[in-house]
């Protein structure tokens, strides 16, 4: 499963190396926040060739990240993954930011009398939920 997240690079953590059965490895950790009303911060991995595009990259540019998540479990306890196997400048895919949505205008009821129920159009009918 392949998901997509646009938002700007904040933060780099230090590149991580080792070496496995598969020989030596390089792992590199980045933030990702979003564009939305209410940012929200992604951390992920970038292994390997991945690891070195994030070089030639800086603080403050706009990514679309295609990733996978992946979770295992380790003494009774689930670890998440974000993994990113391809990181792409937001500018070169032709990303634009999406506009404010609107703000609905709440509805108005006419009351004829204290006692009696609100009325409502036709229109109103349409309800988003």
């Amino acid at each position: 499963m392949a998901l997509e997240l646009i938002g700007t690079l904040v933060k780099v953590l230090p590149e991580q190396t080792g070496s496995g059965r598969n020989g030596q490895w390089v792992k590199q950790d980045f933030v990702i926040e979003t564009q939305e009303q209410y940012p929200k911060k992604a951390c992920f991995s970038a292994w390997g060739d991945k690891a070195q595009e994030l070089k030639q990259i800086a603080l403050g540019d706009k990514l679309k990240i295609t990733f996978s998540v992946e979770s295992r479990e380790y003494n009774e306890r689930w670890y998440t993954d974000l993994r990113a196997y391809r990181i792409e400048s937001a500018e070169a895919t032709g990303y634009q930011q999406a506009p404010p949505a609107p703000v609905a205008s709440p509805q108005t009821a006419t009351f004829s009398n204290s006692n009696a129920l609100p009325s409502f159009s036709e229109d109103d009918q349409d309800l988003p939920f």
